[in-house]
């Protein structure tokens, strides 16, 4: 029995790929829309910071993973005292602070963008006129999908944009003009063996991804080079489960760079595409991982075209499931509202 923390599209989606390999799973999450709760063999439904709950739940699985990185740090505590969560909190820990994160991918030998840390307006005054406008403030936890964000243009007044992330600890970060954005799936089990999916390119609307292909259209060394990275990051955090490493792209004259931009400890919406378009899932990558299973194959099926379905455009439904060659995904969510994400399509063409 495996474990849940959270009942979301990306848990529901563990679950779907759990059950083909004869293994049930248990959703922990608190009161709402869970649409992993459709699907899986068991629930228990409480606050995060319940600990009696927590300790029930532990006692009816055989091993603990999430779907989100935003676990309160005490739930990884209690549960890592009762039984194995993996990736283990230490992976939490690393990358729910974006100070922390990007130290630990800087020490790696990685390069990321220039950054510093703001705690005040007198230091975002400063880090400004280190790094200059434009330039990004970002909360140091608990932003995504663009939360927490705000860009320092050549208007932009410092107070208001203070203001703007909630005052809450910060880094500024180096404004990068890059051509594209990518990122790597990769899988790690507790024998070491590593294994990554293709670099697929990324394409953002207001912060949300939106579409998602293969190949990305980068050299044959910059591809390499950030499988290797997503590698060493695996291999630096003894990670065992699915992560997602992203990535700026950027051209010096000729020659392309890398930057990292952010690790995701958990499987990721730019992975989607996997469970049409690989020979195996990044969930089924994730549950084979946690299992202790050795990894699957993650031979691409054809060129890729995935994309997000979000608020709306679930409308079209019915459109949607009768075009030829076009996987549909719904996440069963009861209500669409703008910005969230209700489904994805994927096409994979041989």
């Amino acid at each position: 029995m495996i474990g849940i923390l959270g009942g979301g599209q990306l848990a529901r989606m563990m679950v779907l790929a759990a059950a083909p390999l004869g293994l049930k799973c248990h959703i922990y999450a608190p009161e709402g829309d869970n649409p992993a709760f459709d699907v899986a063999a068991a629930k228990t439904i409480a606050p995060y910071e319940d600990h009696a709950a927590l300790e029930r739940f532990a006692r009816a699985v055989d091993v603990v993973t999430y779907e989100f990185e935003n676990v309160p740090a005490k739930t990884a505590e209690i549960l890592s005292s009762l039984v194995e969560v993996l990736p283990q909190p230490c992976a939490l820990e690393t990358t729910q602070d974006r100070l922390i994160e990007k130290s630990f991918i800087r020490d790696l030998g990685l390069a990321v963008p220039d950054f510093i840390a703001v705690d005040s307006p007198e230091s975002l005054s400063k880090a400004v006129a280190q790094l200059g406008r434009p330039s990004v403030l970002k909360t140091r936890r608990f932003g995504y999908d663009g939360k927490g964000q705000v860009i320092i243009k050549s208007e932009t007044n410092l107070d208001e944009a203070w203001a703007g992330i909630g005052k809450a600890p910060a880094i500024l970060e180096q404004f990068i003009p890059f051509e594209r954005e990518v990122s790597v799936i990769a899988a790690r089990n507790a024998l070491g063996d590593v294994v990554t999916y293709d670099v697929c390119e990324n394409r953002h609307a207001h912060h949300i991804l939106t579409e998602t292909t293969l190949p990305a259209r980068i050299s044959a060394e910059t591809e390499q080079g950030a499988k290797d990275a997503a590698s060493r990051i695996g291999a630096a955090l003894n990670y065992v489960g699915v992560f997602a490493v992203e990535f700026f792209v950027g051209v010096s004259g000729a020659q392309e760079f890398l930057l990292v931009n952010e690790i995701a400890p958990r499987v990721h919406n730019s992975g989607h595409w996997t469970i049409d378009g690989a020979e195996t899932s990044q969930f089924e990558q994730h549950i084979r991982a946690i299992s202790g299973w050795l990894l699957g194959s993650v031979k691409r099926l054809g060129r890729i075209e995935m994309r997000n379905l979000i608020g709306g455009d679930t409308d079209g439904w019915h459109d949607l499931v009768t075009e030829p060659g076009l996987h549909v995904h719904l996440y069963g969510k009861a209500e669409s509202r703008p910005g969230r994400k209700m489904g994805h399509v994927t096409r994979v063409t041989i």
